[in-house]
């Protein structure tokens, strides 16, 4: 009985074989070379890893391959082996990261022209920052360097904002992921961040290779809340930070963008009271001068008339009393007459050029 074979149909043989590389390889990274890259049907993805000495069949979806593979990359993939119905033997990749500077570049040059054309990282599209947030949701790890820096900047800066946090990896090949579920759960959230800060320090390309995910660029840039990012140093640019509406250089930098100084908004405060002191003052001494300038014409106006006035008045009487001059009366052909009015009387009168001396010959009363 010990030396009986056991018979198995293909199908279990398979399924055990299956099972025993699952228990066997459970969480199994493999590195090495890329090498016959190929995309069958847009969706199914096959290529081999390699070393000096040895060749895997690998195999993944589409969907699975979240930053660009090329021949010659080296990479590290996590997964498990199979055998499939056919009973070819391969790697099944759930998920891999690149390995070396050179890996990273050139993938990340590959996406960055795909998404580029796409309009992901058009200035268009890009929002500004609320100047006084109420609310900013903080996507980092709460152990990071980084991530304190933040925090302890935008405390001294600025009071009265809220912060939510939440702790994700910030590297290696779980953190896309994370990130990503963490921004759709503050876009949906109740609570309504005004701002979304994603917060890293600085690192090796290794280190921040997480940020030039695709899903991960994609879902920032389809952010409904304004995203703002502080990832690495000054001179490390992920593909988030240009598809985020604005890119800080470093997580201090961020919360210099994100909340302004107290003393600078005292000082411009200030400036706009001094401002608006003066504008008062000027305006209402340019009023007052208005006014004056105003009463003091009224007044000019006033006096002018009342010298027409009194010159008209006195031309008036000195024509009336020019008028009333006898001597002007005998130039109009009148004559003073003096002495009594009776008959036979001697009486003196008076012309515009003679004195004359008369006899009244008679004497009748006028009647009226």
């Amino acid at each position: 009985m010990a030396n009986t074979p056991i018979v198995l149909a293909v199908s279990d043989f398979i399924a055990i074989a299956n099972q025993t590389l699952s228990y066997a390889f459970a969480g199994v990274c493999i590195e090495g070379e890329v090498a016959s890259f190929s995309v069958n049907q847009g969706k199914y993805v096959f290529f081999d890893i390699k070393d000096s000495s040895g060749t895997l069949n690998c195999f993944m979806t589409v969907w699975n391959m979240r930053q660009p593979l090329q021949n010659g990359m080296k990479i590290a993939v996590y997964g498990e082996p199979k055998l499939t119905a056919k009973g070819k033997f391969s790697f099944t990749v759930s998920r891999y990261s690149l390995k070396g500077e050179g890996a990273i570049k050139k993938s990340f040059d590959i996406l960055r022209k795909k998404l580029s054309d796409e309009g992901l990282f058009n200035d268009d599209k890009k929002r500004s920052l609320p100047r006084y947030p109420k609310r900013v949701a903080v996507i980092s790890s709460q152990t990071a360097a980084g991530y304190k820096d933040f925090i302890s900047t935008v405390m001294e800066r600025w009071g009265g904002v809220e912060y939510k946090l939440a702790h994700v990896q910030v590297q290696g090949v779980d953190a896309p992921d994370q990130i990503i579920r963490a921004l759709k759960y503050f876009q949906t959230s109740s609570w309504q961040p005004e701002v979304i800060a994603i917060i890293r320090g600085g690192g090796s390309a290794d280190d921040l290779a997480a940020f030039n995910d695709e899903q991960l660029v994609r879902e920032v840039a389809g952010s409904r809340v304004p995203v703002l990012t502080g990832i690495g140093h000054e001179i490390d640019t992920s593909l988030v930070d240009l598809a985020a509406d604005v890119a800080a250089i470093t997580p201090s930098h961020a919360a210099q963008l994100i909340v302004p100084h107290k003393g600078a908004v005292t000082k411009e405060l200030r400036s706009i009271v001094r401002e608006r002191v003066f504008l008062a003052l000027s305006q209402h001494i340019a009023h007052e001068h208005h006014a004056t300038q105003l009463a003091v014409r009224k007044s000019f106006a006033h006096l002018d008339a009342a010298v027409k006035r009194t010159r008209a008045d006195y031309t008036w009487r000195h024509e009336l009393a020019r008028e009333l001059n006898p001597a002007r009366v005998l130039e109009r052909g009148y004559a003073v007459l003096r002495g009594t009015i009776k008959a036979d009387e001697i009486v003196h009168i008076t012309t515009h050029s003679h004195e004359i001396n008369a006899e009244i010959i008679d004497v009748k009363r006028r009647a009226k």
